[in-house]
């Protein structure tokens, strides 16, 4: 009897909250991949939910406060791929080379995922970052971490 009061002491909570995950719906999705040049705000609010932070109103606000955009960020703004790549490291907490460990920079931070091979082909510091390229460097994020556990 005591198993099965414990065995239900667990459970409950557990489905009770696990549902609670903050998935992208499909409609944002489809938005996001169709968008050939992401936003600042657009790209922290994916990253943030992707690395389960859960911040007190805006995403950008929030990302901006905790210096993870590069200081010229703005909201509406092309994310360019340097930002995203800092925007990255810092919300999922990723280690880095010596010079990202000491500057935390864009551009360390850039220069830390093509090194390991999260960004990958042609790609430019500066270039706009598409839906598709965001999503794949968080699938990618993800995948990796995953691997580490």
């Amino acid at each position: 009897m005591r198993k099965l009061l414990l065995c239900f002491f667990i459970a409950v909570p557990c489905l009770a909250f696990g549902p609670q995950v903050f998935a992208q719906t499909a409609r944002e999705l489809q938005t996001l991949l169709a968008t050939d040049a992401v936003s600042y705000g657009q790209a922290a609010s994916f990253v943030l939910r992707a690395a389960d932070i859960t911040e007190q109103g805006d995403a950008f606000e929030y990302a901006a406060g905790q210096n993870w955009l590069p200081v010229e960020a703005e909201k509406d703004a092309p994310a360019k791929l340097d930002g995203v790549s800092l925007l990255v490291m810092r919300a999922f907490g990723m280690k880095g080379g010596a010079f990202y460990t000491m500057m935390k920079t864009p551009h360390y931070a850039y220069r830390e995922l093509v090194r390991q091979n999260i960004i990958q082909g042609r790609a430019d510091s500066d270039m706009a970052v598409s839906g598709d390229l965001l999503l794949f460097i968080i699938n990618r994020v993800l995948e990796l971490q995953e691997g580490n556990q």
